[in-house]
C-alpha cells in the first residue's frame, strides 16, 4: 500500500527552450527602463483620468470601447497603491511621486513580452517549421511598434494580446481534435477559445472583428464535422453544443461581467452622470441620488416635479419657463403669441419646477391620500414660479415653423383662448392603468386639442431666448422618438396653496423616505447603448491618418519630446517589415488564386495536407489582416496609426509561412533554396538593423544630435530628392 514511498516522485516536463529564450527577450525589450520617460505620453492623457476614476470609484463614461482594458489598467495602479490624485490635463507633464508609473504600464507591457512567445506557438501550431515559427517571433520582438506601443499605458498590446490568444486557442483546440476529442485539454482550450474572444471586445470594439473571424472559421469546421460519417449522431450534436456553449454563450456571460464589476466598482457620482437618465444617476452614491434620495414613487395630483428629455441632445435638459415672453415679431417677419416662453435648459434651476394638476380642481397641493396619475388621464401643468400653465396652439414655433409654439399661457384678453389640456401617455408601460413613477416611468404629453406631443427640438434660441433649447408641439410624428420623452427627476408632494409658501417649498428638500434601485441588466442596457451611441470627438488632429497611410507607413505619431533634450519618442514602424509584410499578403493572394484556378482544372500543385495547412494559414493570418484593417476604410472617425497595430501582427504571422512555402514548394533545387535562404538572412539582418537605427526613437532614452534627427528623417529627404529630379 506504501510501495510509491520506496520510490522517489519524479516529475518530468518537456520544455521548449525556443519558448522560455523568446519569452525573456520579450520582457527585456518590453520592461526594460518601463517608466521612462517619467512623464504623460500621449492617449496616456485620457486612460489615466480613467484609472484614477477607478481609484475613486466615480462614475464615467467612454465610448471608445468596453470596461475592461481600463478596468486592466486600473488594476495595475491598484497594485501600485495609486491613490488616483494626478491632474491628467496635459501631455507632457511630470508624474508626481504617487503615480506608479511602472505598474500602470505593467499589464500592457506583460501583453506585448507574451505575444512574442504566442507568435511563435501559433505558427507552429500551423504546422509549419520551427525555423518559421522563429522567424514569426523574431519579427514581432523587433518590431519598433509595437515595443512603443506595449510599453505604455496604453491598449493596444493588450488587444493583440487576447487575438493572438484566441487564435491560439483555436489551433491547440483543433490539433487536439484529431487525437483526443471531449479529453481535458480539449475542453481547456476550446473554453479558452471563448473566454479570450471575449476579453479582445471586452478591450475594444475591434476585437469583435477578430472573434467574428475565429467563429467563421470553427462554423466551417463544425460543417466538415456534421459531414463526418465516422461520428455518430449525438457524437456530432455534442460537438455543436460544447462549441455553441464555449463560442457563444460564454462570451457573452464574460462580457456581461466585465460590466457588472465595472458598474461594482464605479458607484459614486462622477463627471458624465448629465449623459445618463434620471434614473441610472439616482442609482450612484452622491450627485442626484442624493437630492432624489426618499422622494415619493407615485406622481399625483399635486405633486410638484422637474421633467427631464430622455433624448439627452444636443446637451441634458429640463422643461423650463421664466416670465420673458416671445418677441412679437421674430427677425425673419414671422409673428408669435406672445407668450411666456417655454424653453428646455441644460441647468438645474427653479424655474424648472412644474405643478401637476387635476383640470377638475383648482387645489396645487397633495391630497391625502393621494391621488396618483395613471397613464391616459388627463392633467394640466402648472409652472411653479410664475402659475402660468403650459399651452399650446396653432401658432408657428420660433425655429421650427412646421411645428407648434408651446408657451406658458397669458390672457390676454384677445381671441386665443387656453388650450392647456394635455393626456398622458407612459411609453414603458406595463398595463393600461399604470402610474406614473419618479424617474422609472417615461412618458409623452399629447396636446388635447391638437394630439401635437411636446418635443425637445434641440435647437438653440436666439439672445431673446438666453440660448436656451427649443420646446415645441410636434404634430405631425412619423413614429415615437426619445426627444419626446420626458421623465420626473425630482418630486415632492406639495403642501401649500398660497404661492409665497408654495416658493418657499419649491426650494426646500424633501423629506420622505423611500429607495429605488434600477437592475444591473436595465443599467447594462442604457450604458451600453450610451458608449455606442455618444458622439466622439472626430476632429482633425495633428498626428491622425488614413488607412492607406498605414500600410506605406506613410505617417507617423510623435508621443513625446524631452522638455530640455532632443530625446523623444515617436510611432514609427520598421519599414523593412511592413513592406515585407505587405509584399507577402500580396504573393499569399496570388498564389491562393492560381492554386484555385489550377485544382478547379484538377491540376493539384500541393499535397492535400500541405493545401489546408496553407488555406488555414491564409484564412486566420490574412484574414486576421483582412477583418482587422478593412473596416477602418467604412469608419467615420479620427484614426491614427496604432489602429493598424492588430492587423500588422497578423501581417507579420503570414510572413514567414510565405517565406517557408516559396522555399519548400517553389524553389526547385537546392542550389535555388540555399540562394533563397541566403536573401531571408540578409533581410532578417537589414530588419534588425532598421530596429537598432530606429530603436532611440522607440525608447526615448538618447538625446540626438541634429544630423541623427535629419538621419531618420530619410523618407522627407527621399521625397525632396525625388521632387528636385521632376
Amino acid at each position: 500500500m506504501l510501495g510509491f514511498l520506496q520510490r522517489p516522485v519524479v516529475v518530468t516536463a518537456d520544455i521548449n527552450l525556443n519558448v522560455v529564450a523568446l519569452t525573456a527577450l520579450g520582457l527585456l525589450s518590453r520592461l526594460w527602463r518601463l517608466s521612462y520617460p517619467r512623464a504623460v505620453v500621449f492617449d496616456e492623457v485620457y486612460y489615466g483620468q480613467y484609472v484614477s476614476f477607478y481609484m475613486k470609484r466615480l462614475f464615467f463614461l467612454d465610448g471608445s470601447g468596453p470596461p475592461l482594458g481600463h478596468m486592466l489598467l486600473a488594476l495595475g495602479g491598484y497594485l501600485g497603491g495609486f491613490d488616483g490624485n494626478f491632474l491628467w490635463n496635459r501631455i507632457g507633464a511630470e508624474y508626481s511621486s504617487n503615480v506608479p508609473v511602472w505598474s500602470l504600464r505593467l499589464l500592457p507591457a506583460l501583453a506585448g513580452a507574451l505575444s512574442v512567445p504566442m507568435a511563435y506557438q501559433i505558427v507552429w501550431e500551423l504546422r509549419f517549421s520551427h525555423c518559421a515559427a522563429m522567424g514569426a517571433a523574431l519579427l514581432v520582438l523587433i518590431e519598433n511598434a509595437l515595443i512603443t506601443q506595449a510599453r505604455l499605458m496604453l491598449l493596444e498590446s493588450v488587444l493583440i494580446f487576447f487575438n493572438l490568444l484566441a487564435m491560439l486557442s483555436y489551433l491547440k483546440l483543433c490539433n487536439s481534435q484529431k487525437h483526443r476529442p471531449f479529453s481535458l485539454s480539449w475542453w481547456f482550450w476550446l473554453t479558452l477559445t471563448g473566454v479570450a474572444c471575449s476579453c479582445a471586445v471586452g478591450i475594444k470594439y475591434m476585437g469583435v472583428f477578430t472573434y467574428l473571424l475565429v467563429l467563421g472559421v470553427a462554423a466551417v469546421h463544425a460543417w466538415h464535422l456534421i459531414g463526418d460519417r465516422t461520428l455518430s449522431n449525438v457524437c456530432v450534436l455534442c460537438h455543436l453544443l460544447a462549441r455553441a456553449v464555449a463560442l457563444l454563450v460564454i462570451p457573452v456571460i464574460m462580457y456581461l461581467l466585465f460590466f457588472y464589476v465595472h458598474l461594482v466598482l464605479l458607484c459614486r457620482s462622477g463627471p458624465h452622470d448629465q449623459i445618463m437618465s434620471s434614473a441610472f444617476q439616482a442609482s450612484l452614491e452622491g450627485g442626484l441620488a442624493r437630492i432624489t434620495q426618499g422622494q415619493p414613487l407615485e406622481v399625483a395630483y399635486g405633486s410638484q416635479v422637474t421633467l427631464r428629455n430622455v433624448f439627452g441632445k444636443p446637451v441634458p435638459c429640463w422643461l423650463h419657463s421664466h416670465q420673458n415672453t416671445y418677441p412679437m415679431i421674430y427677425e425673419n417677419g414671422r409673428g408669435s403669441s406672445h407668450q411666456q416662453q417655454v424653453t428646455c435648459y441644460p441647468f438645474k434651476d427653479v424655474n424648472n419646477w412644474w405643478i401637476v394638476k387635476d383640470p377638475g380642481r383648482h387645489q396645487l397641493v397633495v391630497n391625502s391620500p393621494p391621488r396618483p396619475v395613471r397613464h391616459g388621464d388627463i392633467v394640466q401643468l402648472v409652472h411653479g414660479m410664475t402659475t402660468r400653465l403650459l399651452n399650446t396652439h396653432d401658432v408657428a414655433a420660433p425655429l421650427s415653423p412646421h411645428s407648434q409654439e408651446v408657451s406658458c399661457y397669458i390672457d390676454y384678453n384677445i381671441s386665443m383662448p387656453a388650450q392647456n389640456l394635455w393626456r398622458l401617455d407612459i411609453v414603458n408601460r406595463e398595463s393600461s392603468t399604470e402610474v406614473w413613477k419618479t424617474i422609472l416611468s417615461e412618458v409623452r404629453f399629447v396636446h388635447v386639442n391638437t394630439s401635437a406631443i411636446l418635443k425637445l427640438s434641440g435647437a438653440h434660441l436666439p439672445d431673446w431666448g438666453f440660448r436656451q433649447l427649443e420646446v415645441v408641439g410636434e404634430k405631425l410624428s412619423p413614429g415615437y422618438h426619445e426627444s419626446m420623452v420626458w421623465n420626473v427627476e425630482e418630486h415632492r408632494y406639495g403642501r401649500s396653496q398660497e404661492q409665497k409658501e408654495r416658493e418657499l417649498e419649491l426650494h426646500s428638500p424633501t423629506q420622505m423616505d423611500l429607495s429605488r434601485n434600477l437592475s444591473f441588466m436595465a443599467r447594462f442596457s442604457e450604458l451600453q447603448w450610451r458608449m455606442l451611441t455618444v458622439r466622439s470627438d472626430d476632429s482633425e488632429h495633428k498626428y491622425s491618418s488614413t488607412p492607406l497611410d498605414w500600410v506605406t507607413l506613410d505617417t507617423n505619431i510623435a508621443y513625446w519630446l524631452h522638455p530640455t533634450t532632443s530625446a523623444q519618442i515617436h510611432l514609427l514602424g520598421n519599414i523593412v517589415i511592413w513592406a515585407s509584410a505587405s509584399l507577402a499578403t500580396v504573393v499569399y493572394v496570388l498564389l491562393l488564386c492560381w492554386y484555385l484556378l489550377r485544382r478547379r482544372r484538377s491540376i493539384c500543385d500541393l499535397p492535400e495536407d500541405s493545401w489546408l495547412r496553407w488555406v488555414l494559414a491564409g484564412a486566420l493570418c490574412a484574414g486576421g489582416w483582412a477583418v482587422n484593417y478593412l473596416p477602418f476604410f467604412l469608419m467615420e472617425k479620427t484614426l491614427f496609426l496604432y489602429h493598424y497595430l492588430p492587423a500588422l501582427t497578423f501581417q507579420i504571422l503570414l510572413l514567414p509561412v510565405v517565406l517557408q512555402h516559396i522555399s519548400d514548394h517553389l524553389c526547385r533545387s537546392q542550389l535555388q533554396r540555399s540562394l533563397f535562404s541566403a536573401l531571408v538572412v540578409a533581410w532578417y539582418s537589414c530588419a534588425c538593423h532598421v530596429f537598432n537605427t530606429l530603436r532611440p526613437l522607440t525608447y526615448g532614452d538618447k538625446s540626438l544630435s541634429p544630423g541623427e534627427l535629419r538621419a531618420l528623417r530619410w523618407k522627407e529627404s527621399w521625397d525632396i530628392l525625388i521632387r528636385k529630379h521632376q
